[in-house]
């Protein structure tokens, strides 16, 4: 059945008070009418209910480290089941009393002036244990990222820990299983410590006051009771082969300078220091949602050249997030550099051109972009010097890179396959949705698509792994709706949301990534300040989407107040300002301007062909802000102001809360009532007239219902005079193919995804796109980085909410209004583009949903899985409509005459 608690299976060192259970109902069951759960000392009786999914423990409290049992029951029309298998769950340390261990810091280190670049450190400490051990838990949590060792053995598999969170409100603690590793007399605990997360984007100073830190606390059972051991004054502290590392510039590493056994009982103790010491702060310490980040895959090369003397390319056949291990170093002393990128160069070379911050064009004009922009220090670049001892392997675990290609240089022989493995580094989201059809271009995209997701997911929704690897509140709401098809990331996003919440500023204002790395002193500086529409909008979408595919309903409680923070600063600031255009053109405001906003910064439409993104290249980074900190952005803020509240107004709904309800509802119709004044003409013409805005207004219902026919004319005008080309950006790409389908034009919706020049989703393809492209023209024809506006990361997801199309019209999934977590949904496939076959598969929280259809001599066939628990509305290309029940079905139908070929 399926058991999970807090929608994973068996958790360890849980620091959520009452936990929700999640279970999946008897194949063929088509509803549930009662449940029994035991938990532990627990037991609910049997409870008349239909709820599966995140049912809250209801037993006596919980305690530090309390093992829990659980298993379930249902009845359901199928008659009473029996009890399933048993699963169970672990607490964590709950209470800041549990926590005796001190924060040890390597001595002589600070804030971030300590030294440049960032170098690694050792620690180390010992257990003694007089008797057998029974259980033993350890935690761990760091400032920058750790890797934890006992007795020479490094504990779990878990890379980047602990993670990238508001360092200053939550930080992540890890829980592992020890007690094989452990024996009685001297056991050695160590770690090595680097900067990560702390130190990273240096030029922000962001967390000067933090430095990096280590706190860990091992937890002994035996039969004398439980015995603590953590870190403090004890522990020393030593530099090792690492010798600096971070997370953009790259890893050094001296195997000369290794230490033997450093974190064996008994190592030799000469050249170690005492730590430095400093009181913990239990209140912020908890455990993640989210699954960890781990090595999920390993690449072998496709190939290795050597497009010029002393240098080699080894090419791992796709972009990712990770590293390249290395296992033939050479002789003693000899030291490799290794330069990552996402392409190459005409001679064959990696250029990281593309993304490289610093360097001439949009990301340059003398703002602090990046440290590699003021320092010209080394950029996604690992360095490794050789001792000359067999079997030394070079892993760099303290930094990732976004890469297919890494230039090896200084190595004295010539390098093979076997020699080098890729390792694709994310956090390790369960797989939930596949896709694919009988056109290879659209497979490869759909691919594209997820690798693309793939290599951001590394603990947050980063918007590209290489120069920002930032949180991009805007990149994130865009896609999660894609995402949460693809794969389980409730608590992913819910560790996420914490963090935007945490950061948003008392008056509501939302950052533009999430953690902020970039302090908003600094942003308002570069002409940046935080709060742009679409944007901060992330507070609203991102929690209601994960409702409507997960069910959780508690999230939705506990991003109210940021929600509603949001909301309502658009909302004042919407009343209280008016933008200078206006005020020239209009010195007495319309009574609509009060629901208007369109003052602010905001970064509109990014990215959209001819924007201001593009126009860029001609005055550099500091016009381009200035343009877009000058523009009316109107159309755009003021649409989301009303989708926003819209929104708003269902979730009150949904929590009960009647009076919020009406309030943010008639705030939605008032936005909405100010965009038609402002930007809609009698005749169907919207401003600005660009297909971006007729998506939008078609998308968000901006436009009155006998409207909507002449703007979706508009929209496929503009199409077709652009030559059937996308000339949307980021905010509204998502919808553009949906709402082509949504209102009559699904032939032009299928004309735009085979599209193959410039700008299109296949252009990507054909050039040998393994990942999504931040611009439409990431490379030329000849497959080198295009000059600017185009370039740019090589692996951005935002672009790839194409995906949803795919899974929502092409095979035809999609959930229903007012029944979240595919309770009930809808399939309704849409072929079309020439396509004979298609199939999409889903695994939500009920179990697997499919749809798989063929087109053969002018039959449709449908094949459909509805899993226990849901129904599905089944609607066929000829009209016909059925009410699918739990099962596998299969329905016909003659093909309509007038279907899309392309």
């Amino acid at each position: 059945m399926d058991l999970r608690v807090e929608h994973r299976p068996d958790t360890l060192g849980l620091t959520t008070a009452r936990p929700r259970l999640s279970w999946r109902l008897p194949p063929g069951a088509a509803e549930q009418a009662a449940y029994r759960i035991r938990a532990g000392a627990w037991d609910s009786a049997r409870v008349a209910s239909d709820r599966s999914i995140l049912v809250p423990y209801g037993g006596p409290a919980l305690r530090t480290g309390q093992r829990v049992e659980w298993t379930v029951k249902v009845w359901t029309d199928l008659g009473e089941s029996d009890w399933a298998a048993p699963a169970r769950w672990e607490m964590g340390l709950l209470e800041p009393g549990d926590w005796t261990a001190d924060w040890v810091a390597p001595p002589g280190t600070g804030g971030l002036g300590a030294a440049d670049p960032y170098p690694v450190w050792l620690l180390r400490g010992s257990a003694v244990l007089d008797a057998p051990v029974e259980r033993a838990r350890l935690y761990v949590t760091a400032h920058g990222v750790y890797e934890f060792f006992v007795n020479g053995v490094r504990v779990g598999d878990g890379e980047l820990t602990p993670g990238f969170t508001s360092y200053r409100s939550r930080l992540q603690v890890q829980t592992f299983d020890v007690t094989g590793l452990l024996r009685p007399g001297e056991n050695a605990l160590g770690a090595v410590l680097s900067g990560g997360w702390v130190t990273w984007r240096r030029w922000t100073r962001l967390h000067d006051d933090l430095g990096t830190g280590l706190l860990a606390q091992l937890h002994v059972e035996g039969a004398d009771g439980v015995r603590r051991f953590g870190t403090g004054r004890d522990w020393t502290a030593a530099a090792g082969e690492i010798r600096t590392a971070d997370l953009q510039q790259g890893q050094v590493v001296d195997f000369r300078a290794a230490r033997p056994g450093w974190c064996d009982p008994g190592a030799d103790p000469g050249g170690w220091a005492p730590v430095r010491v400093f009181a913990a702060d239990p209140a912020r310490l908890a455990a993640s949602p989210a699954p960890p980040v781990r090595r999920t895959e390993e690449l072998r090369p496709v190939a290795v050249t050597a497009p010029r003397p002393g240098v080699q390319v080894v090419d791992v056949g796709q972009n990712i997030n990770g590293w390249l291990r290395l296992a033939d170093l050479g002789p003693a002393g000899t030291t490799v550099t290794l330069t990552y990128g996402e392409t190459l160069d005409a001679g064959g070379d990696v250029t990281t051109g593309n993304i490289r911050p610093g360097e001439p064009g949009p990301e340059a004009d003398g703002l602090p972009w990046d440290f590699a922009a003021e320092s010209g220090a080394a950029f996604q670049t690992d360095r490794v010097t050789s001792a000359g001892r067999a079997g030394d392997v070079f892993e760099p675990r303290h930094t990732t890179h976004g890469f297919r290609y890494v230039r090896v240089e200084g190595h004295p022989g010539r390098l093979s396959a076997d020699d080098a493995t890729g390792v694709a580094v994310h956090t390790d989201l369960r797989r939930t949705g596949w896709f694919d059809c009988d056109d290879e271009r659209i497979n490869r995209l759909h691919a594209a698509v997820v690798r693309s997701l793939r290599g951001n997911a590394c603990d947050i929704p980063t918007d590209c792994p290489t120069r920002e690897r930032a949180g991009w509140t805007g990149d994130w709401q865009v896609f999660v709706p894609t995402a949460a098809f693809l794969y389980d990331v409730a608590g992913f996003s819910a560790k996420w949301l914490r963090d935007l919440a945490a950061e948003q500023r008392p008056d509501g204002v939302v950052g533009h990534c999430a953690p902020e790395s970039t302090g908003p002193e600094i942003q308002t500086a570069l002409g940046m300040p935080p709060g742009s529409a679409g944007f901060g909008d992330a507070a609203v979408i991102v929690p209601w989407e994960i409702y409507q595919a997960y069910g959780d309903r508690d999230l939705l409680a506990e991003q109210w107040p940021s929600m509603t923070a949001w909301v309502d600063h658009a909302a004042r600031t919407a009343a209280a300002h008016r933008h200078s255009r206006r005020v020239a053109a209009r010195p007495v405001p319309a009574p609509h301007e009060r629901f208007l906003w369109d003052t602010g910064f905001h970064w509109g439409e990014w990215n959209e062909p001819g924007g201001f993104a593009d126009a860029a290249p001609g005055g550099g980074a500091a016009s381009l802000l200035a343009a877009l900190a000058s523009a009316d952005h109107g159309s755009v803020a003021t649409a989301y102001l009303h989708h926003s509240a819209w929104l708003l107004a269902r979730i009150a709904e949904v929590l009960g809360r009647d009076g919020d309800a009406v309030r943010y509802r008639l705030l939605a119709e008032a936005a909405r009532s100010a965009w038609r004044a402002e930007f809609l003409r009698p005749d169907g013409a919207a401003t600005p007239d660009t297909q971006a805005t007729y998506v939008r207004a078609l998308a968000f219902g901006l436009a009155p219902g006998p409207l909507r026919p002449r703007l979706a004319e508009r929209l496929v005008a503009h199409i077709r005079d652009a030559g059937t080309h996308v000339g949307t950006g980021f905010l509204a790409t998502p919808f553009l193919l949906p709402v082509l389908a949504a209102t009559g034009h699904l032939d032009v919706a299928y004309d735009l995804l085979f599209q193959d020049s410039e700008p299109s989703w296949l252009t990507m393809i054909d050039r040998g796109a393994t990942t999504i492209w931040e611009h439409w023209t990431g490379l030329d024809a000849s497959g080198a980085p295009a000059a600017p506006p185009g370039a740019g990361s090589l692996n951005h997801y935002s672009k790839g909410a194409v995906a949803s199309f795919l899974h929502g019209h092409v095979a035809g999934i999609r959930p229903c209004r007012n029944a979240p977590a595919y309770r009930r949904f809808r399939i309704a496939p849409r072929p079309g583009g020439g396509l004979r076959r298609a199939r999409a598969v889903h695994d939500c929280p009920y179990g697997r949903i499919e749809s798989s259809w063929r087109i053969a001599r002018d039959t449709f066939t449908l094949d459909v899985t509805v899993p226990p628990g849901t129904s599905a509305d089944v609607r066929l290309p000829s009209g016909h409509a059925v009410a699918a029940p739990p099962g596998r079905h299969r329905y016909a139908c003659a093909l309509p005459t007038a279907r899309s070929a392309r």
